[in-house]
C-alpha cells in the first residue's frame, strides 16, 4: 500500500528522477525560465522554492546544502547573489507555472515555469541587408 507516499514518480527510477530534478532546478536558476512538461514543472516547483528560501539566508551552511544538491559552483553563485536577493521581501511563491500547448511528437501537455519577476523580452528579428549580400 502507498498510504501517504506523495510525490511525483515521472516514470523513472529514483536515481534518474533525482538527476532530472537537479538538472531542471539548475536550469531554472540559471535561465530564469524553462519550458518542460506540466508534470515535471509541478515536480520541480517545490524544490526550487526551497532552494530560493535557502538562498535568502545566505549563510555558509545553506550554501553548502545548495551546492550538495546543485553540484555547480556557478549555479549556486547565481542562486545566492542574483536570484535570492530579488525575493528578500517576498514570503514564498517565487515561481509560476503557465500552461502551454501540447507537444507535437507525443501530445504531452507542456508548461513554462519561471520566476514571478521574470520579464519576457522578444528577440529582435534579423534584418536582411541586400548591401551585405552584394559585396
Amino acid at each position: 500500500m502507498r498510504h501517504l507516499k506523495g510525490g511525483f514518480k515521472l516514470r523513472r527510477n529514483p536515481a534518474q528522477r533525482k538527476a532530472l530534478l537537479r538538472n531542471l532546478s539548475a536550469s531554472l536558476i540559471e535561465k530564469n525560465r524553462i519550458e518542460t512538461t506540466l508534470a515535471k514543472a509541478k515536480a520541480v516547483r517545490p524544490i526550487v522554492e526551497k532552494l530560493v528560501t535557502m538562498g535568502k539566508s545566505g549563510d555558509l551552511a545553506d550554501k553548502r546544502r545548495a551546492f550538495a544538491y546543485l553540484y555547480k559552483r556557478e549555479t549556486v553563485h547565481v542562486l545566492f547573489n542574483e536570484v535570492a536577493p530579488r525575493f528578500m521581501d517576498r514570503q514564498g511563491g517565487y515561481t509560476r507555472i503557465i500552461k502551454s500547448d501540447f507537444r507535437k511528437g507525443d501530445g504531452a501537455e507542456m508548461a513554462i515555469i519561471e520566476f514571478v519577476d521574470y520579464i519576457y523580452k522578444k528577440k529582435a528579428k534579423k534584418s536582411k541587408d541586400k548591401d551585405k549580400i552584394k559585396k
